[in-house]
């Protein structure tokens, strides 16, 4: 095989391309219809590699697979989500000087936190030092263990492994990159033992029913909402109002606004959003 045939991009057909963009949006609320290149792009090799020629044979594939785990691989070759420590870090600055103080003064020694959409953990993390690092002494008599979900197993154990490339954490100040985490000999980055004890990691998919026991005090979906389509965002916000606590706050991605006309979250700055107490 030339190099100009290892490269060149299978195309999809505009029936193939309509049913995947329909099984995609039925199923995890993601909306295809103005990505065809994208998806053409990324899934080319990926359907070179398993041996099909055409997306037809590939979708059928990728339907009838009982794991999951194809799907789940589509998924991340789709919404590539790059993550980082400290990234959008105005919203921890918010967090440390607005947030904690406040459900500190209204909250009985628990806080429930939810990253939903939390990709290989770096947000859940992130979460986690700042709680440590606001609390201090007084941290032992608090629970602010952070439950963290996403659809792809693959990213959770990365996650739970909490082991990061330096350029992850070049944000982070010098002495919290030594107080959470540890070198090790490859130059990655391990975050400590009694950090990644503060994060729970599970597989949920955001379009699936919210089980809980308790309300949750703090959200962050930051960055996840922009693959949505704004009737799927208007029904995922009212699931997260649903889900959280009076005075509870919500964090979206700084390039994401929530539909005003229909939230039931007030605004308090852009990309921060809290449901009020009742009177």
């Amino acid at each position: 095989m030339s190099m100009n045939a290892a490269n060149l991009i299978i195309k999809i057909t505009d029936e193939e391309f309509s049913t995947l963009v329909d099984f995609v949006y039925k199923k995890y609320g993601i909306t295809l219809a103005k990505k065809r290149q994208l998806v053409e792009g990324r899934l080319s090799h990926t359907i070179k590699e398993k041996g099909f020629t055409t997306f037809k044979q590939y979708m059928q594939f990728l339907t009838s697979d009982a794991s999951g785990e194809e799907m789940i691989t589509f998924l991340n070759k789709i919404t590539t989500n790059h993550s980082y420590f400290a990234r959008e870090k105005e919203h921890f600055a918010f967090l440390v000087d607005q947030v904690l103080p406040y459900l500190e003064r209204t909250r009985r020694k628990e806080l429930r936190i939810w990253s939903a959409g939390c990709s290989a953990g770096q947000e859940a993390y992130n979460i986690a030092t700042t709680m440590d690092d606001y609390f201090g002494t007084r941290k032992s008599q608090w629970d602010t263990r952070i439950l963290a979900t996403d659809i792809s197993m693959n990213v959770l154990n990365k996650g739970k492994a909490g082991i990061y490339p330096e350029d992850n954490i070049k944000d982070l100040p010098m002495p919290w990159r030594a107080r959470y985490f540890n070198r090790l000999p490859d130059g990655s980055y391990q975050v400590n033992e009694k950090m990644r004890r503060e994060v729970i990691f599970k597989v949920f998919n955001l379009m699936d029913e919210f089980v809980y026991k308790k309300p949750f005090d703090i959200i962050f979906c930051r960055n996840v909402m922009i693959y949505f389509d704004q009737d799927t965002r208007n029904r995922l916000v009212d699931k997260f109002y649903q889900a959280s606590s009076d005075g509870a706050v919500l964090f979206i991605g700084h390039s994401e606004v929530l539909d005003k006309e229909v939230t039931r979250y007030k605004f308090i700055k852009p990309s921060i959003y809290q449901k009020l107490q009742k009177a």
